[in-house]
């Protein structure tokens, strides 16, 4: 059934796109994506990232987003019926020169999952610098691979479960749009990827917050229930360009209060979100698209940001930090 739902919704949202495309009329305000959902499980995720990474030194390189794509059109977004042996058999015919123009010439759904994934897991793939402490000094190495941080420091515990839709009753009855990871007070928070920070403050349901836009602007991350008192890295202010792996609040309990700093959350732990934005009138409006972070999460656990705390201020700070500061 859930099959069958995905696909007659992006059936839907393909055929509006089509009408206009076959009239000759121009593209509307309308002609966007407007529902979407992210159940790419764990195993496929890491098995396509492995994939793409393994493929940089071959002759042919192979394209993560492509791959789960593919697989995308071929359940319907149902990735409850992902095997190895579906991933493997689109690895080879890319490897052996089929192009996934050719590969997805029938798959009428396609271009819908590609657009969608690509919202999803644009920026959380490429090359980048790997920042490390060693005897007191920090070294760097250039490498390709996942980028993008988990959103919790590195030797920092927490534990989560797939909590997204749950209920929630606090001011009204509505669904977990997010996904919460149980953590100490104080656990430094860190940036999954480069964004510019969209706003800060206090919310009623997220307690102190934190929004960050990805510089591609398809990704809003949303990161709330920070520590009373001092939720947030001194050095962030709104409007600044913040870093993947940089340190940006510290979790807590705030929130379910209509007053300021108030620690209404029993647990402790962060809350964090991804809005995905095919056009800006969705960024604030009744159809906001969240998704399910249960398996981007357990992805982002092979890359954690190692900090070192400054004893004089009793700030976290990335080690890249402390490299950028000694040069």
């Amino acid at each position: 059934m859930k099959k069958l739902i995905s696909l007659f919704l992006a059936a839907f949202l393909i055929s509006c796109t089509t009408v206009i495309c076959l009239t000759g009329a121009s593209a509307k305000d309308d002609d966007f994506i407007k529902y979407a959902e992210f159940n790419v499980t764990y195993p496929a995720l890491k098995k396509a990232m492995e994939l793409d990474i393994n493929s940089q030194q071959e002759d042919v390189r192979l394209d993560w987003i492509e791959i789960l794509s593919y697989l995308g059109a071929k359940y319907g977004g149902d990735f409850t019926h992902y095997n190895d042996k579906d991933i493997n058999e689109i690895a080879d015919k890319l490897k052996n020169g089929e192009s996934i123009e050719s590969l997805t010439n029938n798959m009428k759904y396609y271009p819908y999952y590609h657009e969608v994934y690509t919202a999803v897991l644009g920026g959380m793939l490429g090359e980048y610098t790997e920042y490390s402490e060693n005897g007191g000094s920090v070294i760097s190495e250039k490498k390709y691979g996942l980028k993008a941080y988990s959103p919790i420091a590195k030797t920092f515990p927490y534990s989560h479960y797939d909590d997204f839709g749950a209920s929630r009753t606090y001011g009204y009855n509505r669904n977990h749009l997010g996904h919460d990871m149980m953590c100490a007070v104080g656990t430094p928070i860190i940036c999954v990827e480069d964004g510019i920070v969209e706003c800060m403050g206090w919310n009623q349901y997220g307690g102190w917050r934190i929004g960050i836009r990805s510089l591609d602007k398809k990704r809003y991350y949303y990161y709330a229930h920070l520590r009373q008192n001092r939720p947030y890295q001194c050095d962030i202010h709104e409007g600044m360009k913040v870093s993947a792996g940089e340190v940006i609040g510290y979790a807590g309990r705030t929130g379910y209060s209509t007053q300021e700093n108030v620690n209404n959350i029993e647990t402790p732990h962060l809350h964090w979100g991804v809005e995905l934005i095919f056009d800006e009138s969705q960024k604030e409006c009744d159809n906001e698209i969240w998704i399910d972070l249960y398996a981007l999460t357990q992805l982002l656990e092979e890359h954690k940001s190692e900090t070192v705390r400054v004893a004089e201020t009793k700030e976290y700070y990335a080690i890249f930090q402390k490299a950028l500061n000694q040069s």
